[in-house]
């Protein structure tokens, strides 16, 4: 994996979570990064260690995804530290679970502006620059959710969207394929993060079923390292024991932040 020395990445929604988990990963094998996230203080104190340990150039850039002028500035920084964007990750995301007839109206918006239009936007942004360098790498990290045929009970609107930005993924795939410029949709199960850990309702038995951040992280390493002529177009990284029948987050929880 010598072939990552020295290249430089965006991750998107990196000061927790997946995206830590990623960009830890990246770093140990001498990616240079740009940190987005919306947290100043958790996404400082995660470039700091980073650059700490691995002896890599770490930027934080606070950023809401969900604001266009935001993405403008992320992209404006990394290309003016860095010089360059070799790979862009998309993970920052917000989850809002509720039967339809009970889904806040704020939610909407919300959900939209930072699931899908989130991950458009930064994609066109950084798109010009990969052109222009013949090269280039786009992992969007979308959601297993997005395999089930109907999607599942109380994450319609979400899961909705990210259908929407697997059917993108698939497009700019097939756009950008003549350009040097690879696009993979990597769709995880429900993953063992921080955010998962602070749900009240969830028992041991849903617990001992919620994936690693390791087996993300291996999915992404695998995408970016792989010979040049081959693009993993989408990787499903799923639950082996979670029925859709019986979710491992409960239909009735609390949201947290």
């Amino acid at each position: 994996m010598d072939n990552l020395k020295g290249k430089n990445a965006i991750i998107s929604g990196a000061s927790k979570g997946i995206g830590k988990a990623i960009a830890n990963r990246l770093a140990q094998h001498g990616v240079n990064l740009v940190l987005a996230a919306r947290t100043k203080s958790k996404l400082d104190k995660t470039a700091k260690e980073l650059q700490a340990e691995h002896a890599v150039k770490v930027i934080g850039v606070p950023c809401d995804v969900s604001r266009l002028s935001d993405l403008e500035n992320l992209c404006t920084v990394a290309v003016e530290t860095l010089g360059r964007v070799d790979i862009l990750i998309n993970n920052a995301g917000v989850s809002s679970q509720y039967p339809f007839e009970q889904q806040p109206l704020e939610d909407l918006e919300r959900l939209a502006h930072t699931n899908y239009l989130g991950y458009v936007r930064l994609t066109r942004l950084i798109i010009p620059h990969m052109l222009k360098n013949k090269s280039g790498s786009i992992i969007n990290l979308v959601s297993g959710s997005v395999l089930v045929e109907p999607v599942p009970r109380s994450f319609l609107v979400y899961s909705s969207l990210k259908v929407g930005l697997r059917a993108f993924s698939k497009g700019l795939f097939w756009e950008m394929r003549d350009h040097g410029i690879k696009v993979t949709a990597i769709m995880p199960g429900v993953t063992d993060t921080e955010l998962t850990g602070k749900l009240s309702e969830i028992t041991e038995e849903q617990k001992e079923r919620l994936i690693s951040t390791q087996s993300i992280e291996d999915a992404v390493m695998f995408a970016l390292t792989v010979p040049q002529n081959v693009c993993p177009l989408e990787l499903a990284v799923i639950n082996q024991q979670t029925p859709w029948t019986k979710p491992v987050i409960p239909f009735t929880q609390k949201h947290p932040q």
